[in-house]
C-alpha cells in the first residue's frame, strides 16, 4: 500500500484515542486498512490522500461505506468472494469513524449506519437452570478448565460484567467480611465497544454460586501462578503457550501457565467449553455478550 499523509495522520489520531478497548482496537484496524484499500484503487478523493480532513469528511466517507458495505475491500475472500459485510460489522465500521471524526472535531456522520441486529437473549428460566447446573458441577470432580470456566459463567451471572471487563478483574478486587471470604467484588464498568473513559469502580455482591466457585478456582490459579512471574490479574492461562511473535531464529516465544488470560482467551474459552460440555452447551447462547445480555435485563427486572 502506498504511504499516504492522511493514513500518516490517522495513525497518530487513532494512537492517541483514550479508553479504547481490545476489541474496538481491532475494528479500527479493519476501517483503516479498508481506507488504505480505498485510496490505492483511486475510489476515493485525490485530496484524501493528502488531508485527513478531507478523507473523513462526508463526501470521502459516503463513497468509502458504500464500496465497503459491499465487501468489496474485505481483506480476506469468504467462500472465494467478497460478500457484502454484515449488519453489525456495517455498525462498527460507523462508529469508528464517529471516533476519528470526533477527536478530530468533526460532527457525526450524517450517513446511515443502520443498527446492529442483536442476538436472543436466553430467558430467566435458562438462567436458573444454568445457575442450578454449575451448582451440580461444583459438588462433583471438575478439570482444571471446567473450574476457570464454572467460575467465570458464576461471575459473569453476578456482576453482568463484559468480557474485557471479565479479563480486568484482579485478586485484589475480592472483598471478605469477618465471616466468609469472596462477599463480594469491586467491578469497574467500561462503556460499550470500549469508547469512552471507565466509570468508577462499584461494590457487587457475589452469590453463593460465586463464592463457591472462586473457592475452587483460586487455590487452582495460586498452582498455576508459582509457573509464572506473578499476577493480580484473577482469570490466568492453564497451559503454556506462546506469545505469538518469533525471535530472531525464528522460534516461538513460549509463555508458562499462570499468565493474564486476555480477553480473547476468556472469549475462546467460553465457546470451547459451550461446545466440549454438552450439558452446558444445551445453556449457553453462543456469545458470551448474550448471557451477559440476559444477567442484565433479569437484574433491571429485579429492580422494577
Amino acid at each position: 500500500m502506498p504511504g499516504y499523509p492522511s493514513l500518516t495522520a490517522l495513525d497518530t489520531l487513532l494512537a492517541a484515542l483514550p479508553g479504547i478497548g481490545e476489541a474496538r482496537r481491532r475494528q479500527l484496524g479493519m476501517v483503516r486498512r479498508e481506507l488504505a484499500a480505498a485510496l490505492a484503487r483511486d475510489a476515493l478523493p485525490v485530496a484524501a490522500r493528502r488531508s485527513l480532513r478531507r478523507l473523513l469528511e462526508t463526501g470521502t466517507l459516503d463513497s468509502y461505506l458504500r464500496l465497503a458495505e459491499s465487501g468489496a475491500l474485505r481483506h480476506r475472500l469468504v467462500g472465494g468472494r467478497r460478500p457484502p459485510t454484515s449488519p453489525p460489522t456495517n455498525q462498527a465500521r460507523y462508529d469508528c469513524l464517529n471516533l476519528a471524526r470526533q477527536a478530530l472535531g468533526l460532527p457525526r456522520l450524517p450517513l446511515g449506519g443502520g443498527t446492529p441486529i442483536l442476538r436472543p437473549t436466553p430467558e430467566s428460566g435458562q438462567l436458573a437452570a444454568l445457575r442450578r447446573q454449575l451448582d451440580r458441577d461444583l459438588a462433583g470432580h471438575l478439570s482444571p478448565g471446567r473450574i476457570r470456566l464454572t467460575a467465570v459463567l458464576a461471575l459473569l451471572l453476578d456482576t453482568r460484567s463484559r468480557s474485557g471487563e471479565l479479563a480486568g478483574q484482579r485478586v485484589t478486587h475480592l472483598t471478605a467480611d469477618q465471616t466468609r471470604p469472596h462477599t463480594g467484588i469491586h467491578s469497574r464498568r467500561q462503556p460499550q465497544h470500549g469508547t469512552g473513559v471507565a466509570t468508577e469502580s462499584e461494590w457487587l455482591p457475589l452469590s453463593d454460586l460465586s463464592r463457591a466457585a472462586l473457592d475452587r478456582w483460586l487455590p487452582l490459579r495460586a498452582d498455576l501462578m508459582s509457573h509464572a512471574h506473578g499476577t493480580t490479574r484473577l482469570w490466568v492461562s492453564l497451559r503454556m503457550n506462546h506469545a505469538g511473535t518469533l525471535d530472531d531464529d525464528g522460534r516461538a516465544t513460549l509463555r508458562p501457565a499462570g499468565m493474564p488470560l486476555e480477553e480473547n482467551g476468556l472469549v475462546t474459552s467460553y465457546r470451547a467449553g459451550r461446545s466440549r460440555y454438552e450439558e452446558l452447551g444445551r445453556l449457553l447462547p453462543p456469545k458470551m455478550e448474550q448471557l451477559r445480555r440476559a444477567a442484565e435485563d433479569q437484574h433491571v427486572a429485579s429492580q422494577l
